[in-house]
């Protein structure tokens, strides 16, 4: 991240951030990873231009000490690639890669002291431990679990598809969001063995054809959101942070009222103020937005946001909270929002930038 250095009491703001993409390489329209800068003046992204050549890198995560990057290949059999980040280039130097213990891995979340990754493999659902050593390599994945059963939906859901694994903010716990089983699994993560083991509450059971894809962590863990793909829903749940356990508090919906079409969820992100979430439709096309109760957790619909939005596979917003960078799949575009602190809603910023498929979007801290 390009910043000045403070010399005095008050330390000067970034001028920009770099933002990297990831992408599907379908018919080598994309070569891979993509790299660009926002400028957070602006709002304007710079050209974006390749950053390492590699296969369907659909999911994308930086380390805490934001030196390495690390990618999944969503192929069979399932690879997760490591990078060192050009302090200066910005660009990507590959380290080695590992096995996923699995097919079509489509999510990776790093652990909060850096030293462990965990993948979720979409297509025969499992997820895996791989340690990470402290020169950025991979080491071999030290713990896997192989999910089983099935649920309503007759192809989406006939076996186990982990779509995500999110680590808890003490890096104790490790939710996985299960769309083919409507679960989430719960594991405790064993920093000295590398292990992965259940937790006393091993799974939730979420409405049949509901399908959980992604989630995040509110108000310091106390809360934990879920997006449900196949029924355009968000769960809100209450979470005992020393047992990991949790209790449902609401469900809502990321559609608007009287809307008939098809729409499937893909996203959820909540702002760095912690006062607003964010959840994605591909079909309404749009972000829908709102407001967290900081006591009680609950969610309240602020509006939509449709503007420059085409196929949402996934957003973020930058470390600094004035910007949200949308990745529209289907549109091959990416569209910068500047979110208004105060009222959670977001004004397009006027550029399209175009990117074939773009899938995934990390800021570099």
């Amino acid at each position: 991240m390009n910043s000045i250095a403070a010399k005095g009491p008050l330390a000067l703001a970034p001028h920009s951030v770099e933002v990297y993409f990831g992408t599907c390489t379908e018919n080598n329209n994309s070569l891979g990873i993509h790299q660009a800068t926002l400028n957070l003046q602006t709002g304007k992204l710079s050209e974006i231009g390749l950053a390492y050549k590699m296969p369907d890198p659909t999911f994308i995560e930086i380390h805490p000490n934001s030196k390495f990057l690390y990618a999944v290949s969503e192929q069979t059999p399932g690879y997760v690639y490591a990078f060192v980040i050009d302090p200066k280039t910005k660009k990507l130097r590959f380290l080695n890669k590992a096995t996923s213990k699995g097919n079509g891995p489509c999510h990776l979340c790093i652990s909060p002291n850096g030293r462990f990754l965990v993948v979720s493999n979409y297509i025969n659902g499992s997820v895996g431990l791989i340690p990470i050593n402290i020169n950025g390599r991979l080491a071999k994945c030290t713990s896997a679990h192989q999910h089983a059963g099935s649920s309503l939906h007759p192809s989406r859901q006939n076996g186990p598809h982990c779509h995500s694994a999110n680590i808890s903010p003490d890096g104790r716990f490790v939710y996985v969001a299960d769309l083919g089983l409507d679960k989430l699994m719960i594991y405790e993560l064993d920093h000295d063995s590398g292990k992965l083991m259940p937790n006393i509450q091993a799974e939730v059971s979420i409405k049949p054809g509901a399908g959980p894809r992604h989630l995040c962590f509110g108000a310091n863990g106390k809360f934990l959101y879920v997006i449900n793909e196949l029924d355009s829903s968000i769960l809100s749940f209450a979470r005992a942070t020393l047992s990991g356990v949790l209790s449902q508090l609401q469900i809502v919906s990321t559609l608007p009222k009287g809307f008939s079409g098809i729409s499937y969820c893909a996203e959820i992100k909540i702002h760095p103020n912690g006062k607003f979430l964010y959840g994605s439709n591909r079909g309404h096309d749009s972000l829908a937005i709102y407001k967290i109760s900081p006591k009680k957790g609950t969610l309240t619909l602020l509006g939509f946001e449709l503007r420059g939005i085409n196929t949402p596979r996934n957003f973020n917003i930058d470390p600094t909270g004035r910007y949200c960078v949308v990745a529209n799949q289907a549109a091959s575009t990416v569209q910068v929002f500047k979110i208004n602190t105060k009222t959670g809603l977001l004004r397009p910023v006027k550029q399209t930038t175009r990117l074939h498929k773009p899938v995934c979007v990390r800021f570099l801290k």
